[in-house]
């Protein structure tokens, strides 16, 4: 299942940004007046464009990042649980996404853009990394009587498996 989201999201993210790059580089798409629109521009930093012209960092932390999510999802699979195998997914796909642009082109491509509230161009990429992000914080705080994600990194790095959570 986790290997199917992760190919749905990748072609997803590199499909809109093909797209994007060839039809919205000299006008972007207004979806909705002053909320939200479709836009090209090319990020060569981090997020919110900051850290501009870090390529090697950034293509040396994500493959430090994917080496460490591939060897964890080895490692603990067989504990997992689907939301912690959908989060690894989201991770991964967003991070593979992202990779591809900066290792072919030198910058990532980003098109989504919320006007309302003037925030940073995104794309699907992104998106996948910040909903992993708050199914970890759902997960944190709201899943009971089963290993988390954090549990099973923690067991990792500890050596003890990790057991079912008192109520």
């Amino acid at each position: 299942m986790e290997f199917v989201l992760m190919i749905v999201i990748l072609l997803l993210d590199q499909g809109t940004k093909l797209w994007a790059a060839r039809s919205l580089r000299v006008k972007p798409l207004v979806l909705i007046p002053r909320v939200l629109e479709l836009t090209y521009i090319e990020n060569r930093g981090a997020v919110w464009g900051l850290m501009q012209g870090w390529r090697v960092t950034f293509l040396v932390a994500t493959f430090l990042f994917l080496a460490v999510l591939i060897w964890f999802y080895g490692k603990k699979k067989a504990d997992m649980s689907v939301l912690t195998r959908i989060i690894l997914a989201l991770l991964f796909s967003g991070a593979v996404g992202n990779l591809i642009d900066r290792l072919f082109l030198g910058y990532v491509r980003d098109m989504i853009y919320f006007s309302l509230i003037n925030f940073p161009v995104f794309n699907v990429a992104d998106s996948a990394i910040v909903i992993a992000a708050c199914l970890l914080v759902v997960e944190t705080f709201f899943v009971k009587n089963k290993a988390t994600t954090f549990d099973l990194m923690e067991a990792c790095f500890t050596k003890k498996k990790p057991e079912e959570k008192d109520e």
